[in-house]
Formats: structure tokens, sequence, C-alpha cells
């Protein structure tokens, strides 16, 4: 995947070459190159070295299901409590799309190498007077639209 922050890079390299305009002007160098040269420079710096796939594999993610939820549990309270168990990527509790209710389960992207771990510690666990299920959750099968 290329960089997520495309629009972030762009803004820097071009607040980069402003900056190189207004420093040129300083030390009498021919602004326009050195804003040209500063501005391409931020643009390619983050794409450097990085090849396909080359990934650390600090950044490997397992998805977990976390079932028997209570209703009241709210993400923040679903990822402090995975936290305690390693790196918590992103919590999505699941809720009815007509009521907006929570449906007592969810989903936490966390770190591949402590998603065992978690598991084994959280699985058959008490919390907030409810008898969590965790486990790693099965990939999601392709949905089929059938043309009616």
């Amino acid at each position: 995947m290329k960089s997520p922050h495309v629009l972030t890079v762009i803004l820097v390299a071009a607040a980069l070459a402003l900056l190189g305009f207004f420093a040129a002007g300083l030390f009498q160098a021919d602004s326009a190159t050195v804003a040209i040269s500063l501005f391409i420079g931020a643009l390619i710096a983050p794409f450097i070295g990085k090849k396909e796939g080359d990934e650390s594999p600090s950044t490997d993610v397992k998805t977990l299901y976390v079932g028997n939820l209570p209703y009241r549990a709210n993400e923040s309270s679903v990822r402090e409590l995975f936290s305690q168990h390693g790196n918590v990527h992103s919590v999505r509790l699941m809720k009815d799309k007509h009521t907006g209710k929570r449906r007592g389960f969810g989903f936490v992207e966390i770190s591949a190498e402590d998603a065992e771990a978690a598991v084994s510690s959280l699985n058959d666990t008490e919390f907030q007077q409810r008898t969590l299920k965790v486990r790693e959750a099965k990939d999601r099968p392709d949905r089929v639209v059938e043309d009616i």
C-alpha cells in the first residue's frame, strides 16, 4: 500500500518549498531553484528505499472476534481491556442498522504477535458482568449480490 498520508506529504512539500523560497532570498540564491528542489525532495522522500511489501513484522495485524459483550460497553472500554494484552489497532462494536443499539459483539484488530496471548487471557473472562467469548475472527466470505 502506498502512503496513506499523501495529502500530508504534499502539504509539507508545499510548506518547505515556500520556506525555501524565502530562505533563498535571504542567501541570494536562485529562489525558484531552491523552492523547486525542496518541493521535489519532500515529495519523493517518503518513497525512497521502500519496496513493495517492505513492512516490518510489527505491522501485522490479526482480527479477533469478541462475543457476549455487555450492551453498555463502548469502543474505548474494550480498547482499554485489550490494550492490557497487546497493541490494539482498532475496535469495532457492531450495531443494529435500524435501532442503532449495540448487538453484543465486535471485532478488535491487534498486533499479530499479541493476538494469541490476548485470546488465551481474555476468553471466558468476566467483563462488566458478562463472560466474554474471544477467538480469532474467521475470514469474511465474499458477498454475492444477485441480480433480481
